[in-house]
């Protein structure tokens, strides 16, 4: 039933979708989908086919859909760290706009595209604009855009599994509030996503709480002497950001003026339309477009056209409701012992709420029980196809009894043959078993909610695809044994030292409050330090210094790249490069981590091993591995971590590991003599490119060879080896140019690593990892010289990984360091931390130090640092 009819509206109401968020939500539902030529499809699929079924089923006269436009928005001018946190837009999503863009307008749909403001600010506009004449659904997720709900205005929210509607009455009840706070409450809490930091320790309880005295922020402004102390404390110092803050979540009325004839849904070419997806292979979407009327051989049946003028024609009248599904027939079982026998069975597991789904041949079983009882059972399986090993284990450590041997992990399986996906969800890899040839085998009669069966037929499909991919060996032997050490890491967590970050907190704020008093002294007027704006017309108004760089938006830019190259026109730009700096230790470390810290002193971070194109581990919900540890405040930093009372850290860091990758792919004489008569490598480039004997090469000359060693591997060009050595362009070719001549193996070794990605379409990493390049076929020479960047980055990074990983399944498998009692409780890029009894800590670490040099058989030796102290500061 269309909306209309749901939610009794008197007119037509006019929808306005965020098309913005809608393309990147459909990038990510199906990135994998690609044209023959490697195009990529997935978001202008996913895109126009959400279109398809609201234009379908809704039969709207009145569409916008809305799309942001590029360049900064007036709130990045309000405060420059405004979505700062957000990483930049993924090439193959960007290569989709123009053609969703196009297939938008095809439906005959209106295309609004924003300037210099966000499209939900014209959403917001036109939302106000039409609501006393028309109802208004607003079709998006964004919570920002709750601010708009009115008596005639609602959301509609079909980002989940269900389309969830939001209307004024349940705002309030859900909510308490009206949604003219909402920017206020917003102020308040922060928002991690738009990087907007509220008011520290303040959350939507409390932020609720203070809105039942103060309404508005002007009225907490007023009265915040009354409130608590200790919530005094943390308010006062935000007095004046909130009102910045609200400014970047409140939307802009005043744009977007257009008429409501403009959004009148047209009826569109149809056969044009069906050409321009056949175009892109979105065959299935191109077969749904009926034929044109006097066309009607084409279509199996002719729809009749409806009435109105101004209705869209394209699918004519709204069709029947589909039939609901017959109940899924579910045996539950709460004894793992009236289970059936699942020896040597390839079984289904899916946790769900209450318990696990469980398919074993035709039948979905639902356990409500313990899991150690179902895990014993289970564990005579042949196979076991899971969503997701690590959360298993998360929840209860029996599974990790289990023989890794037994395990097929299908958010790992999707992962490896796609690292780049970015979404693995069992909701996302359930939607694909209707969708494309690998799943063929896939029957209707598969009921959406049999997790237990869908988890068998999603292995089934995907597992040849991996053997295929030649990706089997990767995921037994190293990749799924990895998940028990994850998450045995992640249980035993780090301790913190209070003491030390409450100390270097002290400090750092000290340091920020004399610094802000330096820099409004120097400006001689009072400003916001955070907000590029003022900070701009302090610099290049008021005291008049020269600009060296303009924002996307043309406006003058004060990002700390442009402030380096001023920094000698006036001491406040070295003041600010201070402050900002140390705001981020702050704001990003100081702060926020001993927050984080469980009942037991420690930090439990989360290692994410489907997050990186490269193999690389992350770590997220505290991100430890940008723990700085360089520069004047690194030491300071990894002081904050210890070893509880008794006990010693051990880490263990290979020295120089993708160099030593390199010369073992490259086979380079120069770099494999080196490493074998453990010279100082970047020495030894030095020598070379200068000619001179290591003897004589000057600190100047070795530190240039470390950056173009170290700059090459990460895809270093010309440009930015220049600034790097603050060098010409010329000079920075000539260099590079030098060095391959110098090294000429490498330089065929790379050529080779391109080559062979050009033919092949993806590259290799030594524990035959896998990364598709189809970019290296582009049209756009950027995006090319990216890729092929991307190709060697991979090879030699990617490496570096898998070495490290064994190392670690290594290090948890080992008897004598289970023996001496160590723990392995981190892992940082080439570095491996464990944490053990001060009486074992010399031997552990001497035994982590063996494990870690004998892990890879290359043609150097491999090298590992070792140091042990209290502290990661003394141990590194």
């Amino acid at each position: 039933m269309p909306l209309k009819d749901r939610l009794n509206f008197d007119k037509d109401p006019v929808y306005l979708i965020d098309g913005t968020a809608l393309l990147y939500r459909s990038f990510y539902a199906r990135s994998d989908l690609t044209r023959s030529d490697g195009f990529p499809t997935g978001a202008i699929n996913t895109t126009l086919r959400s279109l398809f079924n609201l234009l379908k089923n809704e039969q709207p006269k009145y569409v916008a859909f809305l799309m942001d436009g590029k360049g900064p928005t007036f709130r990045n001018e309000l405060y420059d760290l405004y979505k700062a946190n957000r990483p930049a837009m993924p090439e193959n999503l960007a290569a989709q706009i123009d053609p969703v863009r196009e297939g938008v307008k095809m439906l005959g749909v209106t295309l609004i595209v924003s300037d210099g403001v966000e499209a939900d600010d014209c959403i917001a506009a036109l939302a106000n604009k039409f609501k006393a004449e028309r109802p208004v659904v607003i079709v998006a997720s964004d919570k920002d855009l709750k601010q708009c709900l009115d008596k005639n205005v609602c959301i509609l929210n079909q980002a989940g599994r269900k389309e969830k509607i939001i209307t004024l009455e349940s705002f309030r009840e859900e909510e308490g509030m009206e949604p003219n706070q909402w920017p206020d409450f917003q102020a308040l809490i922060g928002d991690s996503s738009d990087n907007i930091p509220g008011i520290p320790k303040v959350g939507p309880v409390t932020a609720k709480k203070i809105m039942a005295d103060f309404p508005t922020l002007e009225d907490l402004r007023e009265g915040y002497e009354s409130l608590p102390p200790k919530l005094r404390e943390k308010v006062e110092p935000e007095l004046e950001n909130i009102f910045t803050y609200r400014e970047l979540t409140r939307m802009k009325l005043d744009c977007c003026d257009d008429e409501l004839s403009a959004f009148s849904v047209s009826d569109p070419d149809r056969e044009a339309l069906r050409d321009f997806l056949l175009g892109y292979e979105l065959r299935s979407l191109a077969a749904a477009v009926p034929a044109p009327a006097d066309q009607p051989a084409k279509a199996p049946k002719k729809q009749a056209e409806p009435s109105g003028a101004t209705q869209l024609s394209l699918f004519g009248t709204a069709p029947e409701p589909v039939k609901d599904l017959a109940p899924l027939e579910v045996v539950t079982v709460a004894d793992a012992d009236a289970l059936p026998d699942f020896d040597n069975a390839d079984v289904g597991l899916c946790p769900v709420e209450g318990g696990f789904r469980i398919g074993l041949g035709k039948k979905e079983y639902f356990y409500k029980n313990e899991a150690a009882p179902l895990a014993e059972r289970l564990g005579k399986a042949r196979l076991l196809a899971t969503p997701s090993l690590q959360e298993l284990i998360r929840h209860d450590t029996c599974w990790a009894d289990i023989p890794s041997t037994k395990w097929y992990d299908l958010s790992l399986a999707a992962y490896l043959l796609d690292p780049e996906a970015r979404g693995y969800g069992w909701d996302r890899l359930k939607q694909s078993l209707h969708a494309g040839q690998d799943f063929s085998h896939v029957t209707d009669d598969l009921h959406p909610d049999a997790d237990g069966l869908a988890a068998l037929a999603y292995m089934k499909g995907v597992m040849p695809q991996v053997d295929n991919a030649k990706l089997g060996p990767l995921m037994r032997d190293l990749e799924i044994p990895l998940i028990p050490v994850l998450v045995a890491m992640e249980r035993a967590g780090v301790a913190i030292d209070n003491d030390a970050f409450n100390g270097f907190l002290e400090e750092v704020s000290g340091q920020l409050s004399s610094l802000t008093r330096d820099i409004i002294d120097k400006a001689g007027e009072e400003f916001n330090i955070r907000s590029s704006q003022q900070l701009a017309t302090v610099l290049f108004d008021t005291l008049g210094l020269k600009p060296a760089g303009k924002t996307a938006g043309g406006q003058l830019s004060t990002a700390n790249t442009v402030l380096e190259k001023i920094r000698d026109q006036h001491p406040i730009v070295e003041d600010i490069l201070e402050y900002r700096m140390l705001e981020k230790l702050r704001s990003t470390y100081l702060e926020p981590l001993p927050k984080l810290a469980a009942e037991d002193g420690r930090i439990h971070t989360h290692f994410n091993q489907l997050a990186t194109a490269t193999g690389r581990l992350s770590s997220s919900r505290p991100n430890l591995q940008n723990i700085p540890i360089r520069g004047k405040h690194g030491k300071r930093m990894r002081a904050c971590f210890t070893a509880e009372k008794g006990n010693l850290l051990a880490a263990a860091d290979y020295s120089q590991i993708e160099l030593r990758v390199l010369a073992h792919f490259s086979a380079d004489p120069a770099l494999v003599d080196a490493f074998n008569n453990d010279a100082d490598i970047h020495t030894t480039t030095a020598a070379l490119l200068s000619e001179k004997t290591n003897d004589d090469v000057t600190p100047e000359e070795r530190r240039n060879a470390k950056t173009v060693n170290f700059g090459l591997i990460y895809g270093m060009g010309p440009q930015k080896l220049a600034r790097e050595l603050g060098i010409t362009m010329n000079e920075a070719k000539e260099f590079i140019e030098r060095y391959f001549e110098k090294l000429a193996t490498l330089k065929g070794f790379y050529e080779s690593i391109i080559h062979d990605a050009e033919e092949h379409g993806f590259v290799t990493t030594l524990a035959g990892r896998r990364r598709l390049l189809p970019e290296l076929h582009s049209r756009n020479n950027q995006v090319i010289s990216q890729a092929r960047r991307q190709a060697v980055n991979t090879v030699i990074q990617g490496s570096a990984a898998d070495i490290i990983k064994m190392a670690m399944i290594k290090a948890h498998q080992d008897e004598t360091l289970r023996d001496l009692d160590a723990q392995l409780i981190l892992q940082v890029h080439d570095e491996l931390v464990l944490e053990v009894p001060e009486k074992n800590a010399r031997k552990a670490g001497e035994r982590i130090q063996q494990l870690m040099q004998n892990t890879a058989d290359l043609n150097v030796p491999l090298k590992v640092d070792l140091g042990i102290g209290v502290n990661w500061a003394e141990a590194h």
